[in-house]
């Protein structure tokens, strides 16, 4: 299935909402949820069955998502760089905007952290952004990235 070759590619089934190279998939494995919540409040959700919930679980599926949001931007982070070839959200990217957004913020947490002042950055957070080569200073690259970017792709 779809679901079993993006938890082979990627080693986990949280497939982003807005998922650029699937994004029927996205869509789908969101409403997989909804219909979990849906049963597991006593309603009825014909086509979430036993068996369904016992299949998803088996490649990993996790049923609630909004308990790492960081973690799941950061998925779809990671889903940008394994489409654009680096880490540098343009701040107004047309296809994800609150993706554009959170990378600023990342770098804001970092400078805080750097200058000693309370920041919500962890070094769990640095590594794991460090491991997709994401850039902590955007202001010394070249601008013309972002302009080749929206002309290549926007």
């Amino acid at each position: 299935s779809e679901l079993e070759s993006f938890v082979q590619e990627n080693g986990h089934a949280r497939v982003p909402f807005k998922f650029l190279k699937n994004r029927h998939l996205g869509i789908w494995v969101s409403t997989q949820r909804a219909k979990y919540k849906q049963l597991r409040k006593g309603e009825p959700s014909p086509s979430m069955t036993e068996d369904r919930i016992e299949l998803l679980s088996k490649v990993g599926f996790e049923w609630d998502c909004s308990a790492q949001p960081w973690e799941r931007t950061y998925e779809e982070l990671v889903c940008f760089v394994q489409e654009f070839g680096d880490a540098r959200v343009p701040h107004k990217f047309p296809q994800n905007p609150p993706l554009g957004n959170w990378v600023a913020l990342q770098r804001y947490n970092y400078k805080k952290l750097q200058i000693g002042e309370q920041s919500c950055m962890t070094e769990e957070r640095i590594n794991l952004l460090n491991q997709i080569d994401f850039e902590w200073d955007v202001a010394t690259r070249n601008a013309s990235k972002e302009s080749d970017f929206y002309n290549g792709y926007g």
